[in-house]
């Protein structure tokens, strides 16, 4: 067998053993360390230390635990049910005034936690609950919380678009400012959306009663004073650092999570316990990110010391494409991947596959990224392994089945794959923002690329995985 079929062997094996329910990471490392020991015997085991140390000393991947630990201070101060319900008082006369607050919850929370499970179990047990009571129609409503808790992964900022810099060596700044208008644009195509559900088949949405509207305009600016604005600023000051070049991404995420602290005082929700469980899942979720970047690390560069990563080249450049099939294929392999993975597992292992063709298609890799953020929202609703579909259906009513949450979905994917088809045609939508805050080259193409440093002068530190020639 030759070196490149090795490499190819260690892929597919990989993807059997995960099928079967290995723990990712490690499956990575062990796949990585026996074919790396077949190829390059002893010397594997200096490539295990050496990636190891350099993830750990990743600057980029300072700012995971610190966003992380933001979110869990958040989820558990009870911000998200003030939120939730001074956006439904201001909402109320809007058709459809339930779905709504439920999306702009959704897009606000998962703004602070970048958490999909979390903020999909959490508008589960407080939104859905009371859209059924007002008699909204099921598969509507499972649609607003499973797509509305996936935003986090594309609007800033985001831990995948995080890791996606750390992978790609591209700057998490430029990322944050390209996903920018993308994240608000589906986040309003999804509001839109459930206002025309609304006024088209009003039985599906029904109004409010007059006593639950009819609500004095101060009691609503109380409400939102103390809920909504002090969360949106603590979002604005961290995500306007970082865009700015006020501060590095880790320096905004840390500011950010004093700022969460600070906000659960301020509720008198802060407590010991509290602390403790959010420490606890912040280190248990940054050591899976980092364990991950280990493994792909060692996996990576012992597929392309073998040559797998010259032969998926050879095939990709055998096939008759150019720009838009490219970019449709790796799409469409993209959202498969989706349904057996999470979105840390596709970034980290098979992102990197793809970045070496992104100069031969003369793609940007900031173009790529956000398509990805985009692409990855539909793995998470599409059915049958819609994980944003399970977390719901695990904290739903029982009479909720989970084929009506599937078709709650359906419309918001087809919202996404319109989204992600209104980005490539108008790329400008990914590129503005970069090229007006930092400079760069033209705009309207997707092969742009932004080569200017952000502002304030720093650059984010690139994953280079070593040469074992």
């Amino acid at each position: 067998m030759t070196d490149g079929m090795l490499g190819l062997t260690q892929l597919f094996l990989f993807l059997f053993f995960i099928m079967l329910g290995f723990p990712i990471a490690f499956t990575l490392m062990a796949m990585g360390l026996f074919f790396g020991y077949l190829g390059m015997q002893e010397r594997i085991f200096d490539l295990l230390v050496q990636r190891t140390y350099s993830v750990m000393a990743n600057d980029v991947l300072i700012s995971v635990p610190l966003f992380v630990f933001m979110g869990y201070i958040i989820e558990r101060a009870n911000i998200l049910d003030r939120l939730f319900r001074s956006l439904q008082l201001a909402s109320r006369n809007i058709p459809g005034s339930l779905a709504v607050a439920t999306l702009a919850t959704c897009a606000l929370f998962a703004t602070a936690t970048g958490i999909v499970g979390a903020v999909v179990t959490l508008m589960g047990l407080l939104a859905f609950p009371a859209m059924l009571r007002a008699g909204y129609d099921v598969k509507l409503a499972s649609g607003v919380v499973a797509a509305g808790g996936c935003l986090g992964i594309l609007i800033p900022p985001s831990i995948m678009l995080i890791l996606f810099g750390a992978t790609a060596g591209v700057s998490v700044v430029q990322l944050y400012a390209a996903a920018f208008i993308p994240g608000l644009m589906l986040a309003t195509l999804y509001i839109a959306y459930a206002v025309g559900i609304a006024v088209v088949k009003p039985h599906y949405a029904p109004r409010l009663p007059r006593e639950e509207t009819d609500i004095p305009f101060l009691r609503i600016a109380a409400a939102l004073a103390t809920s909504f604005f002090p969360l949106a600023l603590l979002i604005a000051m961290v995500l306007g650092a970082i865009l700015m070049g006020l501060a590095t991404p880790s320096e905004a995420a840390a500011m950010g999570s004093l700022g969460a602290v600070i906000l659960a005082v301020a509720y008198r929700s802060f407590s010991w316990p509290k602390l403790k469980e959010s420490v606890f899942l912040t280190a248990r979720t940054s050591a899976m990110v980092c364990w991950l970047f280990v493994g792909s690390a060692i996996f990576s560069s012992v597929f392309g010391y073998l040559g797998g990563q010259d032969l998926v080249e050879q095939f990709f450049k055998s096939l008759p494409l150019n720009q838009f099939t490219f970019m449709l294929l790796t799409q469409i392999l993209i959202f498969i991947l989706g349904w057996p993975l999470e979105w840390t597992e596709i970034i980290v292992i098979f992102v990197p596959i793809f970045l070496p063709l992104l100069d031969d298609f003369g793609v940007d890799p900031l173009f790529f990224g956000v398509l990805i953020a985009l692409n990855l929202q539909t793995s998470f609703l599409s059915p049958p392994v819609a994980m944003a579909a399970f977390y719901l259906k695990g904290v739903a009513p029982k009479h909720v089945r989970l084929e009506d949450i599937f078709k709650g979905c359906m419309p918001f994917i087809y919202i996404v794959v319109f989204c992600m088809s209104c980005v490539y045609v108008f790329p400008g939508l990914v590129t503005w923002l970069p090229q007006q805050l930092y400079g760069g080259g033209g705009v309207g193409t997707p092969g742009l690329q932004l080569d200017a440093p952000p502002a304030g002068g720093f650059q984010e530190e690139e994953i280079v995985l070593p040469s074992m020639n």
